[in-house]
């Protein structure tokens, strides 16, 4: 598309975030020759973000609430640094309206939708409503009046709302999500208690009590879709990412294209999703997200007003840059492709590397990363945020990385990705690792045949297939490996195992991947 607007270059973002997106972010503005910024919490001085970026301000201790969240320190850091954007990432404050208005005020552009936009999709219930008149599908439901000072709710309004939705249907917070606030309600005795429960915990985790009812749809399909509008009223999608695979409401593989989508259903999604995206007159990088029932029929179920963790996977299969893009619409440009100009090639899955034990619990585990060996070959694709020496702590979220790949047919994507997981091997912490290599072997995953129940219904009681001898074995030649390494031995490319370097054979070649905790 020729540029036919004047626009604003940025010359310097600051990174309002850590981990994984902070790296992407610096790298795509290290390919537009844009300085960057980086934040970070007093632990994470030498983080891998903080060290990528041209400059890197210490805003506070290690605790969010205290540094990643201090939206006063963000700005004085952006005033010292002479930024003249704000990008936030997703997570923190990505979807704040405050903070957006905050950097809106004080002259610094923020590398996303409005504020008022954030509010308005931010707020479930009007979003809901914004929808409908928009002519969005939306998921039959009903907003609940407030409840008394002891957090109860009035008996006959509640009821009468269940009755109005039917059963079964979940109990939503209004203001948030990740799994907060929500309780599935299967009959009117249980409506009071879950009410009062979903309120309480949406009032901790969101500083905001008020709930919803929604319908529950029996093992839908989570399907969004990718969509972007520029400052002139253009908006595309480009196109979905199938997301059903969650555990406890969390997303931990993602692809695209769906399995369950046929051009005509794609079609009328992608359609929907640009409606939604026009009636709020959408800027930046956003994701329209439906249900998707049994029976094919589609429903709205949330914009998040921000870059998504599994954006990757949209990438690899249409060629784009989207933080490029997110950067040059925030300058005022228009979008570099019309809905014509966008196709898909190929299948792409994204699996999220978590530093926890599913074996117990799913845990978080915490340590230093000793060891790290991360796969690479043809269509693999890593986004990291650690180094070897870096330490997994309790005060941020457990993903340490993604690992995604990118094959001619789905069949073949679900075999790169076992493959390149089987390569993926960490010392010092336990990861998923396993865990998702036995989620991609699973029969009914490779058939498609997934609902946001899947794990529930597949691997509810999984352990791993390491035997104790066999995990013994690893440990031992990774003590044996981590020791050799520490004397520095020159086999190793700048403490990286199984780096080539005069091709030395080394325990790494034939181990693949493994776990072990607790090393000194």
């Amino acid at each position: 598309m020729t540029e036919t607007v004047p626009h604003q270059p940025i010359s310097r973002v600051l990174v309002a975030n850590r981990g994984e997106i902070a790296v992407r972010i610096i790298r795509a503005c290290r390919e537009m020759n844009i300085g960057t910024v980086a934040v970070c919490s007093e632990v994470e001085q030498h983080a891998l973000h903080s060290e990528m970026a041209d400059v890197s301000v210490v805003i506070g201790p290690a605790e969010p609430t205290e540094s990643y969240l201090r939206q006063d320190r963000i700005l004085e850091a952006a005033k010292a640094t002479d930024a003249d954007a704000i990008h936030p990432g997703y997570g923190f404050l990505a979807e704040n309206a405050g903070f957006s208005r905050a950097c809106r005020d004080a002259g610094f552009i923020f590398i996303g939708p409005s504020p008022e936009v954030i509010e308005q999709m931010g707020e479930k219930t009007a979003a809901r409503a914004i929808m409908e008149k928009a002519g969005v599908p939306v998921v039959p439901g009903a907003l609940l009046p407030d409840p008394d000072s002891d957090g109860n709710f009035p008996s006959e309004e509640v009821l009468a709302a269940a009755e109005s939705v039917g059963y079964p249907l979940m109990v939503k917070a209004a203001f948030g999500g990740g799994g907060k606030g929500m309780r599935l309600v299967e009959s009117a005795q249980q409506i009071q208690a879950a009410c009062s429960g979903a309120s309480r915990e949406a009032m901790g985790a969101f500083g905001n009590g008020t709930i919803y009812l929604e319908r529950f749809i029996q093992q839908p399909r989570h399907v969004e879709f990718q969509v972007f509008g520029d400052s002139q009223g253009n908006a595309v999608h480009l196109f979905e990412r199938e997301c059903s695979i969650q555990r406890r409401h969390q997303k931990i593989i993602e692809e695209t294209p769906s399995p369950a989508l046929n051009p005509e259903l794609r079609k009328k999604m992608g359609q929907a999703a640009v409606a939604a995206a026009k009636a709020v007159g959408y800027e930046g990088a956003g994701t329209v997200e439906f249900l998707l029932d049994q029976d094919g029929g589609f429903y709205f179920l949330e914009m998040n007003t921000r870059l998504q963790v599994e954006h990757p996977v949209t990438e690899l299969t249409t060629g784009t840059d989207l933080v490029r893009t997110q950067i040059q619409v925030a300058e005022g440009r228009t979008l570099p492709w019309t809905q014509e100009d966008l196709t898909a090639q190929g299948h792409a899955i994204e699996c999220r590397i978590y530093a926890e034990d599913p074996q117990n619990g799913f845990m978080p585990s915490l340590g230093e990363i000793l060891l790290l060996n991360e796969p690479s070959g043809p269509g693999i694709r890593i986004d990291s945020g650690i180094r070897r020496g870096d330490e997994v702590t309790m005060h941020y979220d457990p993903m340490i990385a993604k690992l995604s790949v990118h094959a001619g047919s789905r069949r073949n994507a679900i075999d790169r990705a076992i493959g390149a997981l089987k390569q993926y091997a960490v010392l010092g912490v336990t990861t998923n690792v396993e865990y998702l290599i036995a989620i991609l072997q699973e029969g009914r995953f490779a058939d498609g045949d997934v609902h946001t129940g899947f794990l529930e219904e597949e691997l509810p009681d999984w352990q791993s297939n390491l035997a104790e001898d066999d995990d013994l074995a690893l440990a031992v030649a990774a003590v044996a490996e981590h020791a050799r390494l520490s004397r520095g031995s020159a086999a190793v490319n700048h403490g990286v195992p199984g780096a080539d370097s005069g091709n030395v054979a080394t325990p790494w070649s034939s181990l693949g991947r493994f776990r072990l905790n607790g090393l000194g």
